[in-house]
């Protein structure tokens, strides 16, 4: 039977999470799976745009865009606190762009366009499940839903990472506290990217592995959150 991008990407990103985890929590060599972190994120995005359905120049000039974004937004949040609060970028996720590093703006991607690619699935099982009961779903309902729905999931998805990337060294908090004030950034700078999206990128094919990656990586930081 001939493997699909989907299974290879999603068998690989589940081996790399799972032994992460274990080295994590399990083993002496702790330090170790935590200094390569940068290498399977990095890995994680490009299993991400292998996977991609038809690579359009949208796909990239949407990437460019949320790349962009989170890394300027992180570069006024650590540079003048007016922006998710007051902290700073330890050196465990590699080079910088001023304090901030490279990888942090390939994550604003990954969870932005997870939180796109799942509402994008959780509407057409919708449609399909009004369809089958003879009504029809919302647009208005739908369009409200992708914004706050999709937002509220990458702030989430922030909130669980928060406190295990402190554990972790890859960024402190001054007082060691997260602010609210940083997961209302998050939740309006996301609301923000998913509106540029529904405006000008609708184009760009679903992604089933950005679903999968995803859970997986929000998978991997409630285990380290529970047991850590």
């Amino acid at each position: 039977m001939k493997l699909s991008k989907l299974h290879i990407a999603t068998s690989l990103a589940i081996l790399f999470h799972l032994s992460g985890a274990i080295g994590i929590l399990c083993t002496a060599n702790k330090e170790w799976f935590i200094q390569n972190t940068s290498l399977n994120l990095t890995l994680m995005v490009a299993l991400l745009i292998w996977t991609q359905p038809q690579k359009k120049l949208s796909f990239f000039f949407f990437f460019a865009i949320t790349f962009l974004a989170g890394m300027a937004t992180e570069m006024i949040g650590v540079n003048t606190g007016h922006l998710f609060g007051s902290y700073q970028y330890g050196n465990l996720m590699g080079a910088k762009l001023n304090g901030v590093p490279y990888l942090i703006g390939l994550n604003w991607f990954v969870v932005i366009f997870g939180s796109i690619s799942i509402m994008q699935s959780v509407h057409e099982w919708s449609r399909k499940q009004f369809e089958k009961s003879g009504g029809e779903l919302s647009k208005t309902m739908e369009i409200w839903s992708f914004f706050i729905d999709g937002a509220a999931m990458a702030t989430f998805f922030d909130w669980v990472m928060e406190p295990i990337a402190m554990k972790l060294g890859f960024w402190q908090w001054k007082n060691a506290e997260v602010p609210m004030f940083n997961y209302t950034c998050w939740f309006l700078i996301s609301l923000v990217l998913l509106f540029i999206y529904r405006r000008f990128f609708t184009s760009i094919m679903p992604n089933h592995f950005a679903v999968h990656l995803f859970i997986i990586q929000l998978l991997f930081f409630l285990a380290l959150r529970t047991y850590l």
